[in-house]
C-alpha cells in the first residue's frame, strides 16, 4: 500500500522533511544527542568524517571509526521530537521513496542516546556513566501507537502504576533497553529506570516561581522499589526512543551522563568533562 504524500513528507531533492537526509546517509549505527552542538562533539573522533548536514536543530555527521561506519545526530530536546527523528530515521531505512511502499527486506538500526541526565538517588554521584536498563515515559507520546509490551514490561509497569496511582491524568509506559546493547556498551556501567519527563521544570520536580502540582515529587520517584529495579535518573527522551525503536524493529539504548544530584541539590562544575568522558566510552565500545 503507497504512504500518502501527507503522511511522508519528501523534499525535492529526494530527502526526507526534517531530518533532510538521503537514505545512503544513515549508517546502520546511529548515535544521537540532543544538543545540535554536540554532535561536533562525538565526529571529532571519527576517523573520517563522510557527510555533514543540517535543518533546523537536526544536525548529522556520518563517518568511521575505524573500519564501523556510525551516524551522530541531534534530536533536540523532548519526546515529541523524538517521534520525528526516529519514524523518520525509519522511513529512510524501510521505505522505498520512489515508490512510497515499506521494504519487503527491513533493515534493524542500533541507536545509541548519548545525553544529560539527573540522579534521583543518593548513592548515584556526579560524573556517573548510567546506562537505561527500561525508559519509564510520564509523557503522552506512546498514547498514539499501539504497543506490544514483554511480560516483563507489563509486570514492572503494573508495580508502577500502583507506586504512581496518585498522578492524575498521567499514563505511564514502560520498555527495556535492547538486551544485546545493554550487555556490550551498557556494560560494567551502572544500570537502573530512567525516567522520561515531559519538561524540565515541574515535570521533573523542580520549582523556580509557579507552584507544583505533585508535592515531593522526587521522594515519590526514588522510593520506587520493584524486586532489583529501582528509578535512578531523570531526563527527556529515553522512554521515547526505547518505545518508538521497539515498535520500529530496531536496538536502542541510553547512556546518561549524570551532571546533577537531585536530592542533594548539586550541579557539577564540570559537565562538559563528564559528556566527553560518555562520547569516549561508547565510541570505544562500538
Amino acid at each position: 500500500m503507497k504512504i500518502a504524500e501527507s503522511d511522508l513528507i519528501i523534499n525535492p531533492d529526494g530527502s526526507i522533511y526534517h531530518l533532510n537526509l538521503l537514505p545512503e546517509d544513515v549508517a546502520d549505527t546511529v548515535i544521537t544527542v540532543g544538543d545540535p552542538d554536540r554532535v561536533g562533539e562525538v565526529s571529532k573522533h571519527f576517523d573520517r568524517v563522510e557527510l555533514k548536514k543540517g535543518k533546523r536543530e537536526f544536525i548529522t555527521h556520518t563517518g568511521y571509526v575505524g573500519a564501523k561506519r556510525v551516524t551522530v545526530l541531534s534530536t533536540g530536546i523532548g519526546t515529541d521530537n523524538i517521534d520525528i527523528v526516529f519514524n523518520e530515521l525509519d522511513a529512510l531505512v524501510n521505505v522505498d521513496f520512489e515508490r512510497r511502499e515499506v521494504k519487503k527486506e527491513l533493515r534493524s538500526l542500533s541507536i545509541i542516546r548519548v545525553g544529560t541526565s539527573g540522579a534521583v538517588q543518593p548513592d548515584i554521584p556526579m560524573g556517573t556513566i548510567l546506562a537505561s536498563s527500561f525508559g519509564l515515559g510520564m509523557d503522552a507520546l506512546m498514547n498514539y501507537y499501539q504497543q506490544n509490551p514483554s511480560v516483563q514490561e507489563q509486570d514492572l509497569l503494573q508495580d508502577v502504576n500502583s507506586h504512581f496511582g496518585q498522578l492524575p491524568n498521567i499514563l505511564p509506559y514502560l520498555t527495556a533497553a535492547d538486551d544485546s546493547l545493554l550487555n556490550t556498551i551498557g556494560k560494567d556501567l551502572t544500570h537502573g529506570i530512567t525516567i522520561t519527563a515531559p519538561g524540565f521544570y515541574a515535570p521533573q520536580g523542580r520549582k523556580v516561581r509557579a507552584e507544583n502540582s505533585i508535592a515531593d515529587f522526587i521522594g515519590l520517584i526514588n522510593s520506587f522499589k520493584s524486586n532489583e529495579y529501582r528509578i535512578t535518573n531523570l531526563e527527556m527522551e529515553t522512554a521515547g526512543i526505547y518505545a518508538l525503536a521497539k515498535v520500529l524493529g530496531h536496538k536502542a539504548l541510553s547512556i546518561n551522563a549524570i551532571l546533577a544530584s537531585r536530592v542533594k541539590f548539586e550541579f557539577s562544575q564540570s559537565p562538559d568533562k563528564i559528556v566527553e568522558q560518555a562520547i569516549k566510552l561508547v565510541l570505544e565500545k562500538l
